[in-house]
């Protein structure tokens, strides 16, 4: 038999085991269930495309240079816009993230470096865990006592120790994981060099985890900027801007893009309705920036 006949019987003889293994059970409910899994991947993102279609076909129609440059209409007026509550939740949360991210960082240092087996850990890890499904209202509730009922006032500040509350465990548990992808040959070599173990953090873990560690602070400043609950314990709102008299006054009711939602989505007006729906869509998208950000530093990663 010629090499060229050889070869065609063996594809043949292939081809029709292979016909026979999919008549097999086995490899039918392996088909069923990778089209059940198909199915199922497509429901599940049949609730975010209405979600995005519905906001961006009621709230694009109220977009507009105003909405980023003027105040909150009241109940009968028409035009305004939102934009010092979208100076308020970048304020917040920035102080949010300034309270959570170093606190965040050097716990995680601690875990991942200094005392990952000790007890102190263990318990560490246990409590950033259980804050990972504290209900934002208790954090809300933590910083009104903390902090509003201190100062005697709503403010910005007492709105970020509410958002840093629910952003530090994300952070802590994310730069810990980061610091672990560090390669040890790294770290090895760091100390054959004489590097003492502050240095080895300080000059090879901290700038190698760095990707990873800001895809986490970039998914804890994304929940916090959606948060409403903890706000209505601590910065309450405001129809006014910040700024007053070219200073920024922190110590007074803050409005946020979350509390606005909250307050416009159920009033009787129309005005105020199309307002909430503008500041949904720019609040998804600022989110949505915010993750986007995250992932590409998450490629950046070792």
């Amino acid at each position: 038999m010629r090499r060229d006949e050889v070869l065609q019987a063996a594809a043949g003889s292939d081809l029709s085991t292979l016909e026979r293994s999919l008549r097999e059970p086995r490899t039918l409910l392996s088909t069923l269930l990778s089209v059940v899994t198909a199915a199922a991947t497509v429901i599940a993102c049949v609730p975010l495309f209405s979600v995005l279609i519905m906001l961006l076909w009621r709230g694009g129609a109220k977009l507009s240079w105003q909405l980023f440059v003027e105040l909150p209409p009241t109940a009968f007026e028409e035009g305004g816009g939102f934009g010092n509550a979208i100076l308020g939740t970048v304020v917040m949360v920035g102080i949010a993230a300034l309270l959570s991210v170093p606190f965040g960082v050097m716990a995680a240092v601690f875990l991942a470096e200094f005392g990952p087996e000790s007890r102190i850990a263990s318990a560490v890890r246990f409590c950033a865990k259980t804050l990972t499904g504290l209900p934002s209202i208790l954090a809300g509730v933590f910083a009104y006592a903390a902090v509003v009922l201190a100062t005697g006032t709503y403010s910005a500040p007492a709105g970020g120790v509410a958002l840093a509350l629910l952003m530090l465990p994300t952070v802590m548990l994310t730069a810990e994981e980061a610091m672990k992808m560090v390669p040890a040959r790294m770290k090895e070599a760091a100390i054959g060099m004489g590097c003492t173990p502050s240095q080895v953090v300080w000059r090879v873990v901290l700038p190698t985890a760095l990707p990873g560690m800001m895809t986490g602070v970039m998914l804890a400043v994304a929940r916090a900027a959606g948060e409403t609950a903890p706000l209505l314990f601590t910065a309450l709102f405001s129809n006014y801007w910040l700024f007053q008299d070219g200073k920024l006054v922190l110590m007074e009711p803050t409005a946020s893009l979350a509390v606005l939602i909250f307050n416009f989505a159920g009033m009787p007006f129309e005005s105020q309705i199309e307002m909430a729906w503008a500041a949904a869509l720019i609040l998804v998208l600022l989110v949505l920036v915010i993750n986007v950000t995250g992932q590409l530093f998450s490629r950046r990663q070792l």
